[in-house]
């Protein structure tokens, strides 16, 4: 009863209102922006300088020069053949232990990590002990020893992919309605992981487009090594094709994000960001009953 009284309104007192949540001020904060300030200074002032010091004909002299095209075209030739090797070994490597072998999940993400503790020279060295008698003398080794570098980034954006939708629903329906695994793989998983896959292809080229030290110890003249070569001689021209990489790489990586946030506002799905995938929110609260 005395509760009951306590909360009764006594005459000639006022209830106070209830207090409501403060509004949120508009616009972003003002920490942010000093941050993102800082950010861009920090990577755009070398750029300009680098840009200053090579100015604008250095770049119409790099194609100039006969040994350019020669080791541009064999690192697109690596690249090419280290995304390919690398999608074809890691994407149903993945999917299979991440559906079948959830336990090894742990262990194969301590193993990716391998290529980066170790040197580059004890990689070529057991490499070329195992590699076959075909591959030794010709630049396709190098591609093999480039998907052992980029299987550390490809698995981290694919294990991102998988992470993004419920794969194991997906393809349960897909065995339920009679389709084998080679067709659940190609029909279901990988476009899905279509997001995932142009992110670990960016990686790979990106890697190839700017590894120097297999390259020099193999005795190939890829676009890296023929850039440091290049120095000795001329100094902005080796500037400006060390840009010309670096804007090539970075064109890549905005074409990914573009593609992958419209494929995902279209099919409704997780949202893509430069090297990972978030899972979209597609919970429902039930209403009361």
């Amino acid at each position: 009863m005395a509760a009951v009284a306590s909360s009764e309104q006594r005459p000639g007192t006022q209830v106070p209102a209830p207090r409501r949540p403060a509004a949120r001020r508009g616009g972003v904060p003002v920490w942010r922006w000093v941050i993102l300030l800082i950010a861009a200074a920090y990577f755009l002032i070398p750029l300009y300088s680098a840009l200053r010091f090579a100015g604008f004909r250095a770049f119409t002299q790099v194609t100039s020069y006969p040994s350019f095209g020669s080791a541009f075209l064999l690192s697109l030739r690596l690249a090419l053949i280290a995304t390919v090797l690398t999608l074809v070994l890691m994407v149903p490597t993945t999917v299979y232990v991440y559906l079948r072998l959830p336990r090894v999940a742990r262990l194969m993400e301590a193993i990716t990590i391998v290529p980066i503790v170790f040197p580059p020279i004890v990689l070529i060295i057991g490499l070329l002990k195992i590699a076959p008698g075909f591959l030794l003398g010709t630049p396709n080794l190098l591609g093999l020893e480039y998907v052992v570098l980029a299987m550390p980034f490809a698995f981290r954006c694919l294990d991102a992919g998988l992470r993004s939708f419920d794969v194991r629903t997906l393809v349960e329906a897909s065995n339920s309605l009679g389709a084998g695994w080679p067709t659940t793989l190609w029909r279901v998983v990988i476009p899905n992981l279509r997001t995932a896959m142009l992110s670990a292809t960016v990686l790979t080229v990106a890697l190839v487009l700017g590894e120097y030290t297999m390259a020099s110890l193999d005795n190939y003249q890829t676009f890296p090594v023929w850039i440091v070569n290049f120095e000795q001689n001329s100094g902005p021209v080796s500037v400006a094709a060390s840009l010309l990489a670096l804007f090539v790489t970075w064109l890549l990586l905005m074409l990914i994000v573009t593609v992958g946030s419209r494929s995902s506002r279209q099919r409704g799905g997780a949202q893509v960001t430069l090297f990972s995938v978030s899972t979209a929110s597609t919970a429902t609260m039930g209403e009361p009953e």
